[in-house]
């Protein structure tokens, strides 16, 4: 992972060609070459002194356009944040240039994170590198297309409801949420606040674990992060454990998973027993619910959270004749927000409306409640659960964009761990016949992302 033999600056470089010879990929928002390639030199200066090498040493990283950079524009792929240059580093941001990371460049996304397949920036979509004609997943398409093309070797992303985990699963390479609180949201542009998490994508496991030992840990700018000390991830690879693991029959049966997914994991699932895993069903009897209750609450958020955005502060502002302030904000809005984040702000103000609110926002609230219950039951007894990343594998660009509960159906299998609050990888093992990656999702307790790590890793040298 760190600079040896070749320096920095070479590494960059090579990045760079990467970069532009994949640049109709559009996985980029905007690539820092001057920056990267002038920190490369620096960090080249220190090279014969390894003791002064950070964590991250010479590590090129690519990072979401949701997250703050400092002097750098941060536009969450939307109209409405034209213009926008960040004034701070978010905490995950600094920490990675604390260890001599080099940031090349801003990755493309859904619209504020809204999306499962990149269709919804105003940047245009992100081609998947492994068929072009299909979508990479969303909303961090851009994170996952960069290292899935070799264009930096780690990237960062966020996960409100998959959008690390699923876009991994499409594009054939490793995506990790970790449980809620373990990294600071400090920074990130926030869409569903109670479930955002910044997460990461890599082809391995071993390179997640330095970053994320790296970015994880207490932040005094987000009183919502855990204080817990962060173990050494790497250091705690590959041991001879034997696992207890969880899966619920209800996501293999269900009718929406294909079933080339359903038979590739269930086979999976005997090969762990032999090699002396224990697998065992756990019925869980609110996965229909789950879909329905996550819409409710993030909408709900996200109609309070993105009402900052109306003209005045920051970002853009209309440029028609207006009379009034509320019209000011109307068109303002109407004009910098998409489609997709349109319709989530209206369906999370008309939950939280009087007269809606008992009847959705606070039942939604009570299934979460009930999920995260069961879930506590299921971690007293297990160290894992199995389930499937996604129903199908990518889909083809344009084949889902009409039917905004299909695309929703599709986070069936994501959305469980950020309603839990748990940690979540998403596993590059198998081919499908149609030529596509797809692979299973792990899940562990809150702050048990060693054991999540570990298992993992052998899991891909299997």
């Amino acid at each position: 992972m760190l600079c040896g033999e070749l320096n920095c600056l070479d590494i960059t470089s090579t990045y760079l060609a990467q970069i532009e010879s994949k640049h109709h990929l559009n996985a980029f928002v905007e690539v820092f070459e001057e920056e990267a390639l002038e920190r490369a030199k620096t960090l080249d200066q220190k090279k014969n002194d390894t003791s002064s090498w950070g964590k991250l040493y010479g590590v090129v990283i690519g990072i979401k356009d949701v997250l703050c950079y400092n002097n750098h524009h941060v536009g969450a792929a939307s109209g409405i944040l034209k213009g926008y240059t960040a004034i701070y580093n978010a905490t995950a941001i600094q920490r990675l240039l604390d260890e001599d990371a080099i940031i090349i460049g801003n990755l493309n996304c859904d619209e504020f994170a809204m999306g499962s397949s990149n269709e919804n920036s105003i940047h245009g979509r992100v081609l998947n590198a492994e068929d072009e004609s299909r979508v990479p997943g969303g909303s961090s398409g851009g994170s996952a297309v960069a290292v899935q093309a070799n264009m930096c070797m780690v990237s960062l992303g966020s996960d409100t409801g998959g959008s690390v985990r699923q876009p991994a699963d499409f594009c054939g390479i490793v995506g990790m949420k970790p449980g809620y609180g373990r990294i600071s949201r400090y920074g990130l542009l926030a869409y569903a606040s109670s479930f955002d998490q910044i997460g990461i994508f890599s082809k391995n496991i071993e390179d997640l674990s330095v970053v994320l030992s790296v970015i994880a840990g207490q932040d005094e700018f987000d009183s919502t992060c855990s204080d817990a000390p962060v173990p050494d991830y790497a250091a705690q690879l590959d041991t001879d454990r034997k696992y207890r693991l969880a899966y619920f029959p209800q996501s293999l049966e269900h009718p929406s998973l294909d079933p080339e997914i359903r038979k590739s994991i269930i086979d999976w699932m005997e090969i762990l027993k032999k090699e002396g895993h224990s697998v065992e069903p756990v019925d869980f009897d609110y996965l229909d619910h789950i879909v329905p209750a996550y819409y409710v609450l993030t909408t709900a958020e996200a109609s309070s959270n993105l009402s900052r955005y109306d003209g005045i502060k920051f970002g853009y502002r209309t440029n028609s004749q207006i009379n009034n302030l509320n019209e000011l904000y109307k068109k303002t809005r109407s004009e910098g927000f998409g489609k997709e984040v349109k319709r989530r702000i209206m369906l999370g103000t008309f939950v939280l409306s009087t007269g809606y609110y008992d009847a959705y926002y606070a039942k939604a609230q009570q299934v979460r409640r009930l999920i995260a219950d069961k879930t506590n039951a299921v971690f007293a007894e297990y160290d894992l659960i199995l389930m499937p990343t996604t129903p199908s594998t990518a889909f083809r660009f344009g084949e889902k964009s009409n039917d905004a509960v299909e695309m929703f159906l599709g986070d069936l299998y994501t959305v469980y761990a950020n309603l839990a609050g748990i940690g979540g990888i998403s596993l590059p093992l198998f081919k499908h016949s149609n030529g596509m990656p797809f692979g299973v999702q792990v899940m562990s307790d809150r702050l048990q992302e060693n054991k999540l790590l570990d298992f993992s890793s052998r899991a891909l040298k299997a």
